[in-house]
C-alpha cells in the first residue's frame, strides 16, 4: 500500500505532516506501541536531515507498507536555488578527504544526498572519500547507490571512529537498511524496516 505523496518544504508544516502520517501508518498496521515508537523515530531522524536539503531541492515523501514491512521515502529534485555557486561549494564540501563536517550517520547519509544532487550530471567522476568504497552502481536500476548495510560492513571490519558512531546511531540500531539513490537528477532516500524481522 502507497500512502498519498506529500509535498515538503522548510516549513514546519511539511514537515509535521511527515511525522503523522507516519503515526496514521503503524496505526494502520496495527503495529504494537514499541514498534510504532520505532517507526516514528525513523521517520524524526529523517525530519531533521531535511530542512537543509529543502533549502536547495524540492522534496516529496510518502510510506509504502506491506503489512509490517515499510519503506519511508523522500525523493528529491534540485531546484533553482542549487545555482553553480551552490553547487561548487557542495561538491567541494563532499569530496573534503576529511569530511569533518559529516559526524554522524545521518550526516553521511545527508552529505551523500548533498553529493548526488549537487554532482548527478557528473555521475561518479568525483567519488568522495567516505563514499569511494560504499558507494556503487546498482545493476537493477542503473543507479548509483550509497547503502547503510555497506557501510555497516565496512565500518564493522575497520572497527575505528565509523563504528562507534554506527553503535550509538538510532537508524543504525533500529532500521534493515537505508538507501540514498540516484537516478537522472533524483535523489531517493529510503528507509527501510521489517518488524516481522525486527533485531
Amino acid at each position: 500500500m502507497k500512502s498519498e505523496v506529500f509535498k515538503l518544504s522548510k516549513d514546519i508544516s511539511s514537515l509535521t505532516a511527515l511525522l503523522t502520517e507516519t503515526k496514521d501508518a503503524a496505526e494502520r498496521a496495527n503495529l504494537d506501541k514499541k514498534e510504532a515508537t520505532r517507526l516514528s523515530l525513523l521517520a524524526e531522524e529523517l525530519v531533521g536531515m531535511l530542512p537543509e536539503l529543502l533549502g536547495f531541492s524540492d522534496g516529496f515523501f510518502w510510506i509504502e507498507s506491506e503489512g509490517k514491512k515499510f519503506e519511508l521515502h523522500v525523493s528529491l529534485c534540485p531546484n533553482e536555488f542549487l545555482n553553480a555557486e551552490k553547487r561548487k561549494k557542495l561538491i567541494s564540501v563532499s569530496s573534503d578527504g576529511k569530511n569533518s563536517a559529516a559526524v554522524g550517520v545521518m550526516a553521511k547519509i545527508k552529505l551523500a544526498a548533498q553529493f548526488m544532487l549537487a554532482d548527478y550530471q557528473q555521475g561518479r567522476m568525483k567519488i568522495p572519500a567516505i563514499y569511494d568504497e560504499v558507494l556503487k552502481d546498482d545493476k537493477d536500476t542503473s543507479s548509483v547507490v550509497w547503502s547503510l548495510n555497506d557501510y555497516q560492513d565496512k565500518a564493522r571490519k575497520e572497527k575505528g571512529e565509523q563504528w562507534d558512531e554506527l553503535e550509538k546511531s538510532i537508524i543504525s540500531n533500529i532500521a534493515d537498511n537505508v538507501l540514498v539513490n540516484l537516478q537522472g537528477d533524483k535523489v531517493e532516500i529510503i528507509v527501510k524496516k521489517d518488524f516481522k524481522q525486527s533485531r
